[in-house]
């Protein structure tokens, strides 16, 4: 009620008031004109016909083509439906092993009725009985047994299928890689000089506590043991020391003789071995094998052959290329990702092949200048017959001489008045060539020892092939190596028990080494000093510094006491040793504590070992 105006009385509230309500005019909330129009408007007949003319003028016209066209979807609606709720209920039940036993019988007698009851044609007809018919006891059906043995053969086949199929063999490589990774994983770490995952232990705040507490004690100690002797230095009780990781070997190598040893040279961790046996009469055939770091216990690779594996090289042009000599002659290149056996270039069909065991063989850069899209390779090998030999691979594998060793004459020294007896005709005028090496700087000059005792240094080219001899051991030369950092230096073992140190301007040796009566198999230098070397004889593994005694070995280590040791290699990437024996093992042993030389020692050693001595 508004203000000023005068309240209604209760009269006038009880009177009868009529209201009318009329028609107003229509509110128009959204108005869409239609797209139909009368046939009988002008406007209809004028717009039909302008259409009419348009298609008309689209019949035989370039300028118009027929197309699809997809309409735009109209927008999605929202529907929402309301259902019931759904209940949930947990049932459960016992069940025995007769009802088990029942449930069974029950499943494999029901589909036998059925069949009985089909009849031969599908129908549902019995067979007589054989009592009917006067057959007591008649036997089971050839369909009835058909069925079990199709099975049979079936899960056989499908067992078959699964056990050969490519899947399953990835899947078992990849396993195995695991297992060998969990059970190798501490002797791998310290091959790579990486940090040993151990397990975490759960354990409760009071052994964490007394586990702090005892390594607080144990520093303690040894900072009073150092304080007690302040003129002691750790260096002077530290030594060299070996230490074995893991070895190479199974049941399919026991037995043979690690002949010799090589390194992949793009994959540091892949392991060419090669075995054979020389000292029986019953030999047995020669393996070359191909070892993985990531399996210790089973080779990656096995290629074998008719005779002892005598040499073993990868190429460095081609890394998946493997070459190797053999007792017989025979010199074979395998291809390393093929697991078939079958060599891809044998020597066989070559009529320069050799006519002795090849002893040693590599592969060399045929043009070290030259760029590194242009470099070849060539394989040299040296063998029994008395032959230094280059092989080309071509369609096939075939050779050419570089040097023919002869036999050198007696050094004895005539008295005077001393009559000249007769000479005595050796059988063979060539000497057994049994190892070689090449100059580290001059790819033309290489070192040949014979079974006579004899160094040759010779030539690959010029008309003089052999530049000189070194007369020094009294048995066959088993190894000889160059000094990589002072290259006018080199190292040669032999079956005389010794080691001798030539200078290569000096026809006499410079040192020798000797410390047991054994057989001197194999020598290496170290990677990472000039001044230490290896090597290894028929009882035990010496390494020789020549900074601290050239009279006896710094460590000397009885590696394989059940064999004899025949060969060593030092680890591309690891300071480790590799030792391979006469029982078919390749121990992997770690090195502690070995000296690294001074700068001043490393330039000394690279003006001249000999000035240094």
């Amino acid at each position: 009620q508004e203000e000023g105006e005068a309240a209604l009385t209760e009269a006038e509230l009880e009177q009868r008031v009529d209201i009318f309500l009329s028609e107003t005019d229509t509110l128009w909330m959204l108005d869409l004109p239609t797209a139909l129009v009368s046939t009988e408007a002008e406007e209809a007949g004028e717009r039909n016909k302008i259409y009419a003319e348009i298609c008309n003028a689209k019949i035989d016209s370039d300028h118009f083509e027929d197309k699809m066209v997809q309409t735009i979807s109209g927008a999605a609606k929202t529907k929402e439906v309301q259902c019931e709720t759904i209940t949930v209920a947990e049932t459960g039940t016992m069940v025995t092993s007769w009802d088990l036993d029942n449930s069974l019988k029950a499943s494999q007698t029901e589909p036998a009725e059925a069949e009985e009851a089909r009849g031969p044609a599908g129908k549902s007809s019995k067979a007589p009985r054989a009592e009917e018919h006067g057959q007591a006891g008649a036997g089971p059906s050839a369909t009835d047994t058909a069925v079990p043995a199709r099975s049979h053969e079936g899960k056989e086949s499908w067992s078959e299928a699964i056990l050969t199929s490519a899947n399953l063999q990835q899947d078992l490589v990849v396993m195995e890689r695991i297992l060998m990774e969990n059970i190798f994983q501490p002797k791998l770490a310290v091959y790579r000089q990486i940090p040993v995952l151990i397990e975490p232990v759960v354990t409760s705040d009071t052994d964490v506590e007394e586990a702090e507490e005892d390594e607080e004690e144990k520093d303690e100690e040894k900072q009073e043991e150092t304080l007690s002797d302040p003129n002691q230095s750790p260096a002077e009780d530290a030594g060299p020391s070996l230490e074995q990781l893991w070895s190479y070997s199974c049941d399919l190598t026991s037995g043979h003789t690690v002949s010799s040893m090589a390194w992949n040279k793009v994959n540091p961790d892949l392991l060419a071995v090669g075995y054979g046996e020389f000292v029986s009469r019953d030999q047995k055939k020669g393996l070359a094998c191909c070892w993985s770091l990531k399996n210790p216990m089973w080779p990656e690779r096995v290629f074998r052959c008719e005779h002892g594996v005598t040499a073993v090289d990868f190429s460095l042009a081609s890394p998946n290329l493997l070459a190797v000599g053999t007792a017989s002659g025979r010199v074979a290149i395998y291809d390393v990702r093929s697991r078939g056996a079958a060599a891809l270039l044998d020597s066989s069909a070559s009529l320069n092949k050799h006519k002795g065991p090849v002893w040693q063989l590599r592969w060399l850069e045929q043009d070290r200048g030259a760029a590194a899209g242009d470099k070849a390779e060539r394989l040299m090998c040296i063998s029994g017959d008395g032959r230094m030999t280059q092989w080309f691979i071509q369609q096939r594998l075939d050779c050419s001489d570089v040097v023919k060793l002869k036999r050198m004459e007696s050094g004895k020294k005539k008295f005077p008045g001393e009559r000249e007896g007769k000479s005595e005709s050796p059988l063979s005028l060539e000497a057994a060539g049994m190892c070689f090496d090449f100059h580290p700087e001059d790819p033309d000059i290489f070192l040949a020892g014979t079974e006579e005792g004899h160094i040759h240094c010779c030539s690959c080219s010029g008309k003089e092939q052999i530049l000189g001899t070194y007369r020094g051991h009294k048995g066959p030369v088993y190894k000889v190596a160059w000094n990589p950092s002072s290259t006018e230096m080199f190292l040669s073992c032999s079956a005389d028990w010794s080691i001798l140190l030539w200078r290569r301007d000096s026809h006499s040796p410079l040192l020798t080494f000797t410390s047991v009566t054994a057989f001197v198999h194999d020598i290496k230098w170290a990677p990472k000093s000039p001044f230490i070397f290896a090597a290894v004889n028929e009882r035990r593994v010496e390494i020789w510094d020549l900074t601290a005694s050239i009279f006896n070995p710094v460590l000397t280590c009885a590696a394989s006491p059940e064999g004899k040791l025949s060969s060593l290699l030092f680890a591309r990437n690891a300071e480790c040793l590799l030792l391979g024996d006469s029982c078919g093992q390749v121990g992997v042993w770690q090195l502690h504590d070995l000296p690294v030389p001074s700068t001043d020692q490393v330039r000394l050693c690279s003006q001249g070992l000999g000035s240094f001595l």
